[in-house]
Parts: structure tokens; sequence; C-alpha cells
């Protein structure tokens, strides 16, 4: 079986363009400064110094290519590299540093970095649908990682940044950098994210007391007691909060083990990386390829600055 990185447009530019504007103009090319998208009003600039994917638009007699208005515009690295670095990304169930790619692109830590960044800032949703639904259970819990800038470290987590995650049984995730794990942060944000027909499971902590009358039902399990989880006779519902509790176990290991460090004014790019990836699985039939040509389609009007990035 071929390597998917044998493919014409991780190696020629031409290609690499092509594949791109299949993606961000599925119905054609859009003028990003105008929005015209009747073909016989622009035209494809031709030319030995033309750069490739050059359009003109008659409209408002302005240039474009596909790489404007989206993660890749102003860079300097050539596009088959942006689109081996997002496989790479998409690919790595626990992400990829920086590190490796500037050993494996051959471009610098410091793009690197930046690329690693765009690439996040497209991968997040942006979506505010409610999650569940009849019928639906959805998993609630926080956890706690790095460290909050400026805090002392002390005992317990009062020093870490708290990750707040929804996840969908058999659906997606959607997670949230929240300042302290108390109810007035925690509540108002499960309320606004998931439908009032879900069924939610949480632990036994008091931050979701009484959440059910929010909730068409609410089931927890303690933790305190060594209870990890039970089926419900009479509902015949798995009371667990098992699936939430797996996405930490792969958010944590990437974060620890691969990123090792993040600033907290980074941290909600790393978990829409972990978002996506857990959202657009194989088991939910994503695989590596289409993963990847997923964040193409969401490239457009997410431009990151390395001022802004830092």
């Amino acid at each position: 079986m071929p390597s998917v990185l044998s493919d014409q447009h991780f190696h020629n530019e031409d290609a690499a363009y092509a594949y791109v504007e299949e993606r961000v103009w599925p119905n054609g090319p859009v003028c990003p400064h105008c929005g015209n998208a009747d073909p016989k009003r622009m035209k494809l600039m031709g030319g030995k110094s033309t750069r490739i994917g050059v359009r003109q638009c008659n409209e408002c007699r302005k240039p474009f290519t596909v790489k404007v208005g989206t993660i890749f515009e102003a860079s300097h690295v050539p596009l088959r590299v942006w689109l081996q670095a997002i496989h790479l990304l998409c690919s790595s169930k626990k992400g990829i540093s920086s590190n490796q790619l500037h050993r494996i692109l051959g471009v610098t830590l410091k793009t690197a970095w930046f690329m690693s960044h765009r690439i996040r800032e497209a991968m997040r949703d942006g979506s505010l649908a409610p999650k569940g639904g009849a019928g639906g259970i959805v998993e609630i819990d926080e956890t706690y990682i790095g460290r909050k800038e400026g805090a002392e470290i002390r005992q317990g987590a009062g020093h870490k940044n708290v990750v707040l995650t929804l996840v969908e049984r058999g659906g997606s995730a959607r997670s949230f950098h929240v300042e302290r794990a108390t109810k007035a942060a925690i509540v108002p944000i499960v309320k606004e994210n998931i439908d009032r027909e879900t069924h939610v499971m949480t632990d036994e902590s008091s931050v979701y007391a009484k959440l059910g009358k929010h909730f068409e039902g609410h089931d927890s399990v303690d933790h305190s007691r060594g209870e990890y989880g039970y089926r419900d006779r009479k509902t015949k519902l798995s009371i667990d909060i098992n699936t939430v509790e797996g996405y930490y176990s792969i958010f944590k290991r990437g974060m620890k083990g691969v990123y090792q460090h993040c600033g907290e004014k980074h941290l909600h790019r790393y978990l829409a990386e972990f978002d996506f990836r857990y959202s657009q699985r194989v088991r939910l039939g994503v695989d590596d390829v289409m993963r990847a040509g997923r964040v193409l389609s969401r490239v457009s009007g997410k431009r990151l600055t390395y001022r802004t990035a830092n």
C-alpha cells in the first residue's frame, strides 16, 4: 500500500494549489476582497514572473490567490509544506511537537511553532449548536493541567489551569478553559452548550449538584467511594463518565508527553486541536486524509499573525 505522503500535492506546488483550491473553493474561485464569484469576471494570470494560482478580479481589479484570507496568507512557506504539516498534525493522535515538525519539514523552529498554531486555529470549530438532544447522553468532567501564570505552586490544584470538557457518547467533544472550577463558572457553560432534553453524567462534585433540574436527567458516580460505573436497573443506562475520562487520557498524554509545556494564553488552541481530532476520529468514519481535508475546509477567515499568536 503506497504512503499517503507520496501524493503529488505534498511534493508539487502546482498540485498543492489545485488541491487546496478544490477544498477552499468547492463551487469555484471567490474573490476575498469583494466577494465576486462570477468566473466570467475573473481570470487566471499567466507569465513566467507570475506566482502560482494568482487570479485577477475584474470587479475590484485586485489580484488574489487561494491563500488570501486564510491561515496561509503572507506565509513564505510553500503550500506543499503546509499540507505536509496539516497531515502530520491531523494524523498524530497525541499531537506532534514544533521541534519534530522543524526536523521533518526542514523549516526553522520558529516557523514550525507558528505553523502549528495557525493549523490549530483552523481546527477550532466555533460551533454553538447544543450537544445531545432527545435520547442523547453527554458526559461532563473537569481536569487540571499546567500552571496558571504567576501562581504560586501549592498543595492541591489551585495553581493549575482548569479545563472543562463535554463529550457526547458516540459523538464529539467540546472543551473550555475556565478560570475556576466553581458552580458559577461551569454551570452556565454546561447549560449553554447542552440541549435540555439530554441526559447528563458527572462525578460527585458539588459543582454539578441539582444539575438535573436543567436537563432530562442527571446521574453521577462517586469516585470517592471507589465507584466508577454501574448500570441503572430502571433506565438500563450505563452510569459512568469513562468516555470523557478516556478523552482526558489522550489529552494529558499529548500535553505532557509531546508538548510538555503550554502557556495559559495558548491553552484554548491546544484544546481545539484535541477536540478536533477526537470529534473527527476513525470510529466516526473519518480517516487521516478526510481529517486533513476538513481542516482545509476551515482555513478561511482564520488568519493568525505572529503578533496575535504571542
